[in-house]
């Protein structure tokens, strides 16, 4: 009997809302290529397709645990649906995603029908637009072009302009820019920067063996523009992100990357299309006619039937579906044979390199040995520019930064192993536990300030507090992975066990203290924890409230667990809130619920100059209303990620910190009176705006020391995010 065939889910989903398109570029792999189906199929994707297929994905979610997915609205050109249609696919698709996962709507347009209406919608539902622009004049209108052959270049500078007005922004994700070899790479890269987009995505023209791209000065042509890009984007300190040149540098140091052109990572991604037809990638248009077909349908498959095509599970393969040559390079890891598209000949298929090999090998070994020390840094600079403005790129800088924090946390216990500190009982189980369950006991903010603490202390030659603590996260991990584990451990004075995101174990009867000499032995099986001598022990579960897809655990101090009439005091105040919040700042919203898993609830508001808990962690004072809620937490949010910033980077010396941390506070503050409905809102708004600009100041006035690079990195872009608001629309 067949082993069953394993299946890999998918996170990425690309909707074709509509099948035609007001321009009529030459190099369209849609219209342009062998795949002519787009002929045969309905303009528009009909309401009952739109439900089957927000049902789909959220079957496809629940079934798989995913908590965040991403769907692409496309085309065609999508905005020819409509704002009506749009919207009502967004909304569609939240209902069906409510209380599932996360969704992370994005849209692909050449932004033509742009107009202010369309991008408050954006906004509003909280769509993330990428739009296509090749450079200057003359590049962009070589091939974006109108069917009577007219350029588009002046619509689509408009439309990018509108999209960066301060009330549109955070709509805007990104540019979206086909090489081509005989546009020059500076102009091209100066008119892309003049348009200030928060990211860039280099796209190299769908080519295979059969139908090679144009080299009309060498075998390395396209590698030569892209260097000649890069060495510009690093003299000009990169100003925005460009997501090929991250995702080398990425992929270099062992991360994974950020692009499906690069990488071994497994293929994620499916496209439905107008008719409601499940396929493939639409790139492999340029294949063949019906290269990208499955035959399954979203009003009769599931994705998981989907999953199991051979198309997809080709794709799966990894370094075992590629060609000889490519396991053989000493690049494979960042390049991963490239995009699956651009490999295929006839007679052999996809087990081939890349059409654009030499291309690829030219461009990774000269990031390699040129990338400046910012490549080396946690959070790259394009990140911080992210973090900032508060817009739709906030939130894949979010993820990256919980990675960094999550990677800080990991190597602090690697140091804390090697020191010696704890029992080799207890790390023997963190290594056998070590995988998802561990870091989501990772992301607990109580780890990091355990492990702070106790590298201090040993790096000083005292004492490592609560030594109990490092079980108490191996407990942890395996009560949720639901594995038996029993270990030997000291208790603190209050006999209280801490299990990091999991709750406490309260071990000694009231008046009863225990010596740090005294061992205990604590077991878990997933469904409990207890001491296994049978003395009486309180297990007290951690709390946990959930508010419109913002999913958090409460705390209230180390010793006392959050009453649960508390927590449903905080859960009606927070709803509200969030509601306030999500309307308000979607952008921030999704953000702050990607990288905010614990809300320490306070007695009275914290001193502006008071300690914060670690990134992952907010702490919220009981509200005067809604709207002081919704600003509390984008104000605690800022010092949140500020925080984070700290531990991965020098930003200065104290006083140029503390400087730098208020600045960013006031940004926070100013951002949310700038959309609160008081009437005098704006005023307020300005008024932060100028006190956040006024803490700049004294931060450079600061001349004790010469602020580190990345202090003066985010310094500026807290300047631009300020001025504009003061600016106001």
């Amino acid at each position: 009997m067949p082993a069953p065939v394993a299946i890999r889910p998918f996170r990425q989903f690309v909707m074709k809302v509509h099948s035609r398109c007001d321009l009529a570029c030459d190099h369209c792999y849609v219209y342009r290529h062998a795949d002519q189906s787009w002929r045969r199929r309905p303009r528009v994707m009909a309401p009952r397709i739109v439900r089957a297929t927000a049902k789909r994905i959220a079957e496809h979610a629940r079934a798989h645990g995913l908590n965040r997915v991403t769907v692409v609205l496309h085309g065609g050109e999508p905005l020819l649906a409509g704002p009506e249609r749009l919207a009502a696919v967004a909304r569609e698709l939240r209902r069906s995603l409510d209380g599932i996962a996360v969704l992370d709507l994005r849209m692909q347009t050449n932004g033509l029908l742009l107009d202010d209406d369309f991008c408050a919608l954006l906004v509003r539902e909280r769509i993330h637009v990428g739009v296509s622009l090749d450079g200057d004049r003359a590049s962009h209108d070589r091939h974006r072009v109108r069917a009577d052959g007219s350029g588009s270049y002046d619509d689509t500078v408009r439309a990018l302009r509108l999209l960066g007005r301060a009330a549109h922004r955070p709509a805007f994700a990104g540019l979206l820019c086909t090489v081509d070899v005989h546009n020059d790479p500076d102009a091209v890269y100066g008119a892309l920067a003049d348009v200030h987009p928060p990211r860039v995505d280099f796209l190299l023209p769908h080519a295979t063996w059969d139908h090679p791209p144009e080299r009309p000065h060498g075998a390395t042509d396209y590698a030569d523009w892209l260097i000649t890009a890069y060495e510009r984007w690093n003299r000009d300190g990169r100003p925005f992100s460009i997501r090929i040149f991250e995702s080398v540098e990425a992929a270099a140091m062992g991360e994974p990357g950020f692009t499906e052109a690069l990488g071994l990572g497994s293929p994620d991604l499916l496209v439905i299309e107008t008719d409601g037809a499940i396929e493939q990638a639409d790139w492999l248009k340029t294949v063949a006619e019906g290269a990208p077909e499955t035959g399954y349908h979203v009003l009769v498959n599931s994705f998981d039937e989907a999953a199991r095509h051979p198309g997809f599970q080709a794709r799966s393969l990894g370094m075992d579906g590629l060609a000889d040559q490519c396991r053989a390079c000493p690049v494979v890891s960042i390049c991963g044979g490239g995009l699956y598209g651009h490999r295929h000949r006839s007679g052999t298929g996809f087990v081939n390199p890349s059409v654009y090999c030499a291309d690829l090998l030219k461009l990774i070994q000269h990031i390699q040995s040129t990338a400046p020390t910012t490549q080396l840094l946690a959070v790259p600079p394009s990140d911080i520019g992210a973090l900032t403005a508060g817009g739709a790129p906030e939130h894949a800088a979010v993820l990256r930064l919980s990675k960094a924090q999550l990677d800080l946390r990991r190597s602090m216990l690697a140091y804390l192993n090697r020191a010696g500190v704890g029992s080799e009982e207890t790390w023997q189980a963190l290594l056998d536990l070590d995988g998802p369950d561990l870091d989501l006991v990772l992301t607990d903010p109580a780890v990091h300030s355990w492990a702070v603490a106790a590298c201090s202390a040993d790096t000083h030659g005292q004492t490592v507090p609560d030594i109990g603590f490092l079980a108490g996260v191996a407990l942890a991990a395996a009560f949720r992975s639901g594995r038996h584990l029993e270990l030997t451990l000291p208790v603190t004075g209050q006999g209280i066990l801490a299990l990091p995101s999991v709750g406490r174990l309260r071990m000694m009867p009231d008046g009863v203290s225990l010596s740090y000499e005294e061992g205990i032995r604590v077991g878990t099986d997933g469904g409990r924890v207890w001491r296994t001598d049978g003395t009486g022990a309180v297990w007290e579960p951690v709390q946990s409230l959930s508010a419109g897809g913002f999913d958090v655990r409460l705390e209230s101090d180390a010793l006392r667990p959050t009453p649960p009439d508390l927590a449903a005091v905080w859960r009606r105040r927070l709803e509200a809130a969030w509601g306030a919040l999500s309307h308000q700042h979607p952008h921030q919203a999704a953000a702050l619920a990607a990288g905010v898993k614990t809300l320490v609830l306070l007695d009275s508001e914290p001193p502006q100059d008071a300690s914060r808990p670690p990134f992952g962690a907010l702490a919220l004072a009981p509200p005067g209303s809604t709207q002081d809620l919704a600003l509390a937490l984008l104000r605690e949010w800022q010092y949140a990620k500020f925080a984070a910033l700290r531990d991965l980077h020098e930003l200065g010396d104290t006083a140029q910190e503390t400087a730098l941390r208020q600045a960013y506070a006031h940004l926070a503050v100013a951002r949310a009176w700038q959309t609160r409905p008081e009437p005098a809102a704006r005023d307020v708004a300005v008024l932060w705006g100028k006190r956040s600009l006024a803490a700049l100041d004294l931060f450079a006035s600061e001349a004790d020391a010469t602020p580190a690079l990345t202090g003066l990195h985010l310094a500026a872009e807290i300047r631009a995010a300020a001025h504009t608001l003061i600016a106001g629309p």
